[in-house]
């Protein structure tokens, strides 16, 4: 089967783990066709996820939180 890679080898390509390969195909990031337990991914289709973000999107600090910060900010001034 050309064209056709598994998920471990569209890992090495990609640089991230299977694990996370497997991920992107359930978020409907990257298609693949399920070949009894195995998952195959186009040699083409890498490109859509080529460009993505790395990494966690940062956490949203909420308002309370920001108070908060400035609060132990406030302190911490004081100290010093």
């Amino acid at each position: 089967m050309q064209g056709l890679l598994t998920t471990q080898e569209a890992a090495e390509r990609l640089g991230v783990t299977a694990g996370r390969v497997r991920q992107m195909i359930v978020d409907g990031q990257l298609p693949a066709t399920k070949l009894g337990r195995d998952n195959l991914i186009q040699e083409a289709d890498l490109k859509l996820v080529e460009g993505r973000k790395v990494g966690r999107p940062p956490k949203a600090e909420s308002a309370s939180n920001k108070k908060q910060s400035s609060a132990q900010k406030a302190k911490r001034r004081q100290r010093t």
